[in-house]
């Protein structure tokens, strides 16, 4: 791939960063740490103490999941942010990314997931829905510039853009 091409790609992965879609992303991956931690330190404490002994097994161990996951999120957000504000460069966050565990992403068993109070199974889906949002959009700004050339730059831009924004409508 011509030197061109590279710096395209680059250029191409720095603009999505800073787009509104990357900005919505950032919002509302924010909001629902803030929304979980709110809910871990107040009515889901509450919550938790009266559960039975499994249940309360399984509250604590998915909690903490549910906490470990939003992190590795916000962290994620955090250094793209950073990149969007002319912190860092783009190649310097896909240095550090590799830091940040996108692979969270385990959904416990359905009996497990049955015994968790209500708004503790709503967090967790909404924060395994944020991922699969930041896997895709990782995935599209930190996309390999080695891959096989097109006959068109303009459908290779467009093929990008398509995967990163495919199941946004959804």
């Amino acid at each position: 791939m011509s030197e061109k091409s590279v710096n395209e790609a680059v250029s191409f992965g720095a603009r999505l960063a800073s787009s509104q879609a990357f900005a919505d992303l950032f919002r509302d991956g924010m909001a629902l740490v803030e929304e979980t931690a709110a809910y871990l330190d107040g009515p889901g404490r509450q919550e938790s103490k009266k559960l039975e002994r499994n249940a309360a097994l399984a509250y604590a161990t998915e909690s903490m999941r549910l906490t470990t996951r939003l992190m590795q999120l916000a962290s994620w957000l955090l250094l793209h942010r950073a990149v969007k504000e002319g912190e860092m460069s783009l190649a310097q966050a896909n240095k550090e990314k590799t830091k940040v565990k996108l692979s969270l992403g385990d959904r416990a068993d359905a009996d497990t997931t049955s015994l968790l109070p209500e708004q503790l199974r709503d967090l967790i889906d909404r924060s395994l829905g944020l991922l699969d949002r930041v896997r895709r959009l990782d995935a599209t700004i930190h996309s390999p510039t080695t891959e096989r050339p097109q006959n068109n730059p303009v459908e290779r831009q467009l093929g990008l853009l398509k995967a990163a924004f495919e199941r946004e409508a959804r």
